[in-house]
């Protein structure tokens, strides 16, 4: 492996290539340097971790060498070998990491976008309860997760969350989660105990891959802006947020998680090729013809295909005709029955 110097040198560069608007009419080579960077930031970060273990170290020998206190030299004996430990594990962890060269492929991935429908403040609260279902549930699976754009409200709840899961079969899974969930409850901020219905849409968009896709930069209007918080103030005094608008579809994404433009550029990048996939995939199905199509499969993202009941502790899913009980585990992530039923359906 490089040294630690030649490896910030290279990265460097790599931020130099990422920030040229040429590259995004080479979809595989920026996913390509954007990987690689991920990779030499993981090493770069844990090198430094390693190097404030060895100053610890070096601080505790130093209280050894004094052998005053036989308390502090027994907690100073301890620490070392607990920080010896810790510095082989991140060792390790970066002989670990995929090289260059490894020809891998790249784990399944799934962009997950929720927004809030119909009633109001109580929608943006059950696209977070959705947002924190999928969340668990991924973490069970042993998914990678990554906010690529939120809209938060003053409640805690989101009026829109954009995520990427990853690894494993997350998108044979994931698959069956896309249209219009319905919550029934009565909302925290309801005084007359009255049942209310507020509603949450679900696209599930494969991530694309390599050239699945071409997005030529002069397609691209690019604007960068300040971030904001759920009350709609400024959250950053510099313009790191960035929205994209592809000019032949008109669609426009944005991305204002991160704390600097280039990797909110990369987001939005991320999320506008699974729209324009997702667009693309959509296109070729509506041209075929005399072909069966599948029970279950994209829902569309006007289909009701889920309604949350509180009050009679249900969840139906209205594509089987089949409810689930103990809605609380449910929305703690419990996703595997609803989801093996759903590949029941499908199989037969």
């Amino acid at each position: 492996m490089a040294n630690i110097e030649e490896l910030k040198s290279e990265y460097e560069e790599l931020l130099q290539q990422l920030s040229n608007p040429e590259l995004i009419s080479d979809w595989e080579k920026f996913e390509k340097f954007k990987k690689r960077k991920g990779i030499i930031e993981k090493i770069i970060e844990k090198e430094k971790e390693i190097k404030e273990i060895k100053n610890k170290i070096e601080e505790n020998k130093e209280i050894l060498k004094v052998r005053e206190d036989p308390e502090l030299i027994s907690l100073a004996e301890t620490e070392i070998k607990q920080l010896q430990e810790k510095e082989k594990v991140l060792e390790k962890e970066i002989k670990n990491l995929p090289s260059e060269s490894d020809k891998t492929e790249e784990p399944q991935a799934v962009i997950v976008e929720i927004r809030a429908g119909t009633g109001g403040q109580e929608a943006c609260l059950f696209t977070g309860d959705i947002f924190r279902m999928y969340s668990k549930y991924g973490q069970g699976q042993g998914w990678q997760q990554k906010i690529l754009d939120s809209h938060p409200n003053e409640l805690g709840g989101f009026k829109e969350i954009i995520f990427e899961l990853k690894n494993g079969d997350v998108f044979s899974k994931m698959k069956y989660e896309g249209g219009v969930h319905r919550v029934q409850r009565i909302p925290e901020t309801e005084k007359g105990e009255r049942v209310h219905t507020s509603t949450s849409s679900v696209a599930i968009l494969q991530k694309s891959k390599g050239a699945q896709i071409i997005i030529k930069p002069g397609e691209l209007k690019i604007d960068f802006y300040k971030a904001s918080g759920p009350g709609g103030q400024y959250v950053n005094k510099r313009m790191t947020a960035v929205r994209i608008t592809h000019l032949p579809s008109g669609l426009v994404v944005t991305s204002q998680t991160e704390r600097n433009q280039l990797q909110n550029k990369e987001n939005a990048l991320a999320i506008l090729a699974a729209k324009l996939l997702e667009k693309k995939e959509m296109a070729e199905t509506e041209h075929l013809s005399g072909e069966r199509k599948a029970q279950i499969g994209w829902a569309k993202r006007a289909e009701k295909i889920r309604t949350y009941n509180f009050p009679q502790d249900r969840v139906t899913d209205h594509r089987i005709k089949k409810s689930f009980h103990n809605i609380e585990k449910i929305m703690a992530g419990n996703l595997d029955p609803i989801i093996k039923s759903l590949k029941k359906i499908e199989a037969d």
